[in-house]
């Protein structure tokens, strides 16, 4: 098992209120693979640097989960295919 980060950047036409269920099904994949997730971090609506899919803003999540390579690809897959989910960045943070 390894730790990774992960940060999401949601549609901002998603409601905030509404982040905790469209998480959901993504950390279920990770808690059925025998994983953790360690935190789950609402950073909330932010401006972009630049725009993505001719947006200005996003909703920032961060992830800390603990599982296998192979979980991690899956999780990272299904934000691919979910069109609420603009752009996703998977991390393994240095330990030291």
């Amino acid at each position: 098992m390894r730790k990774y980060e992960v940060m999401i950047l949601i549609d901002p036409t998603v409601e905030e209120r509404q982040v905790d269920s469209v998480m959901e099904k993504y950390l279920k994949v990770v808690t059925d693979e025998k994983g953790t997730v360690d935190k789950v971090d609402v950073w909330g609506k932010r401006r972009l640097a630049y725009e993505i899919q001719n947006k200005s803003e996003a909703i920032y999540v961060v992830l800390n989960v603990t599982c296998e390579p192979a979980t991690v690809q899956e999780i990272d897959r299904l934000f691919a295919i979910d069109e609420k989910i603009m752009r996703t960045k998977v991390m393994r943070p240095e330990i030291h």
